[in-house]
């Protein structure tokens, strides 16, 4: 992850941000998109929750044949 110009944002009186445009563009983010929000080490960070269609494909080419105990024991 390269350094970028920090972006200043303000909280509002309900604790609210608004995530800036630039950012949100290059994330990807749309409205009413939902992100998982961690703290560490006073570092806030938001991750992308992907939605089940949005994640349909994403294991693509792994082996999806897998052998039952009882198909293992024979």
């Amino acid at each position: 992850m390269s350094m970028q110009k920090p972006e200043l944002v303000t909280v509002s009186p309900k604790f609210q941000v608004v995530i800036p445009k630039r950012l949100r563009e290059r994330a990807g983010i749309k409205v009413g998109q939902r992100l998982d929000m961690y703290e560490r080490d006073g570092v806030i960070e938001l991750v992308l929750v992907l939605s089940v269609k949005a994640a349909r494909g994403f294991l693509g080419n792994i082996e999806t044949d897998i052998a039952s105990e009882a198909d293992r024991e024979i």
